[in-house]
């Protein structure tokens, strides 16, 4: 029985491996190796044959994995003869296959494996003491080392361990193997054959090339020459390789240079880039400032034009009648002996058309009353140019009203120099005489149109009337005034009747 190198994880078929045989690992797919065999061989040899036991047991687990079925060692050539004590190796199926008929049979003498100097030595001091170690086969019981024989087991782990290690050293590749990996080395090392192989073809090839080349010996003084020219040359090139580099050292300068200027032109981009959006967003606020400024612009002059199109003091001085009566802002200004109106309501009628009269006298700083007006709420008074002031409210004496009657009638005297003014006013600014302003009642005195405006001695149906037509020439007046003053006019709808009723 042969030593064997077998995968930790069995045996050989139908054997269990006992956990107490030493262990190895694969050196390339690191899988766990278990060398059986080893251990039969201590206790079935002699003492003196203990060493060459040991150098048989390690070639026989190294050679094991590739199936080999005998181990020799190289002897001396005085031990080539086959020692009493081992028989021959039988031939094996393999080699009686090979035979031919007539080849006559003879002794193995090239069955020899080669070891190292090293490992070598192990069999030349068993050799020469007793010669070739005798391996008789184990018994099919024998599975593990007996407890006797337990020095030789470790010996035998301790040669296996330094065959491996001297193994490892010559072949330059890892040992032990196992037979998988063994191939794939196999293989690859007949790729690397193949490969210098084919190289070294190639070598010869391009050696035959060359030696077929013809070439001509340059005499010394040629060979002077062309090596000052070489030399020049080589000058030339260095020369041209320090300029190379003088301007490299420029050029580099130059860049580091613009590299300063980019980043400072980059920066001041940043800056710009800051600066215009800053300012964008500036100008976007003014523009929307300046549009709400010039909305606010459009609506007030939407509200301009509108209040220009509004009469202010058509408004604030409507001038109306109640029937024969006329009204200002609704006060009543007359009474008829049917229809009885206080004098506080007169008095308010009073007070306001004598405020409209002055209003509009204090819009023309040239024109000036002779008679001056005191638009005093409901108690107006007016001074003559004698300096004597009536008063223009009630009540009153229907019988004796001298005082009333008079600052009637200086009421009246303003109410006509002011349509004086008008009239003259028109002619300077060349109004047609059309356009012009035309009382629709005269003013002559005392009397508007034909009725008398005292109260004295009058009835009470004609001062009324008197006062009406008092009230529509102010109200002509006051349109006058309007159109004249960038108002809007009028329409025709709203004057009062010019005849009398």
């Amino acid at each position: 029985m042969k030593p064997k190198v077998a995968a930790a994880g069995g045996g050989e078929k139908g054997r269990s491996v006992d956990p107490s045989l030493p262990r190895f690992k694969c050196q390339e797919c690191h899988r766990a190796l278990v060398v059986v065999g080893v251990e039969s061989f201590p206790d079935r040899l002699p003492a003196h044959a203990n060493s060459g036991m040991h150098a048989s047991s390690v070639q026989g687990s190294i050679m094991g994995a590739s199936r080999m079925d005998s181990s020799y060692v190289v002897l001396s050539k005085q031990n080539k003869s086959q020692s009493p004590g081992i028989p021959p190796r039988p031939p094996t199926a393999a080699a009686a296959r090979h035979v031919e008929p007539n080849q006559s049979t003879r002794a193995i003498e090239g069955s020899y494996i080669m070891l190292p100097p090293a490992a070598a030595s192990i069999y030349k001091t068993s050799a020469s003491e007793g010669g070739g170690a005798h391996l008789p086969p184990p018994s099919p019981n024998s599975t593990s080392p007996s407890p006797g024989n337990n020095s030789g087991f470790h010996s035998s782990v301790t040669v296996l361990k330094r065959a491996f290690e001297i193994a490892s050293s010559q072949t330059q590749v890892e040992q032990p193997l196992c037979l998988e990996c063994m191939r794939v080395l196999s293989d690859k090392m007949d790729k690397e054959i193949e490969d210098v192989n084919t190289d070294i073809k190639a070598y010869d090839v391009c050696l035959q090339r060359l030696e077929q080349e013809s070439y001509n010996i340059l005499s010394e003084t040629d060979f002077n020459k062309e090596k000052q020219k070489i030399e020049e040359e080589e000058k030339k090139l260095k020369a041209a390789i320090e300029e190379a580099e003088k301007q490299y050292s420029e050029v580099t300068s130059e860049m580091k240079k613009l590299e300063t200027k980019s980043k400072e032109f980059e920066e001041l981009e940043e800056r710009y880039w800051h600066e215009f959006n800053s300012f964008q967003f500036q100008l976007t606020s003014h523009q929307e400032e300046r549009d709400a400024v010039l909305a606010k612009i459009e609506v007030s002059q939407v509200h301009l034009e509108l209040l220009k199109r509004t009469n202010v003091l058509n408004d604030a001085f409507y001038i109306s009648h109640d029937g024969v009566i006329g009204t200002i802002n609704n006060f009543r200004l007359g009474r008829l002996p049917n229809v009885q109106v206080e004098w506080d309501e007169i008095n308010a009628a009073w007070g306001q058309a004598a405020l409209l009269l002055h209003t509009m006298a204090q819009y023309f700083p040239k024109f000036k009353y002779r008679i001056k007006i005191h638009p005093m709420g409901s108690y107006p008074r007016v001074t003559d140019i004698n300096n004597n002031t009536y008063e223009l409210f009630g009540p009153v004496n229907l019988f004796w009203s001298t005082r009333f009657d008079k600052a009637m009638t200086w009421f009246l005297t303003c109410l006509q120099e002011f349509a004086e003014f008008a009239i003259n006013l028109d002619k300077e600014n060349n109004v047609p005489f059309d356009k012009s302003l035309k009382l629709p009642y005269k003013i002559d005195g005392d009397k508007v149109g034909t009725y008398t405006i005292f109260l004295s001695f009058n009835k009470l149906e004609n001062w009324t009337k008197a006062l009406k037509y008092m009230l529509c020439n102010l109200k002509w007046v006051l349109y006058w005034f309007i159109g004249n003053t960038s108002f809007a006019a009028p329409s025709a709808s709203l004057y009062l009747a010019q005849s009398p009723k």
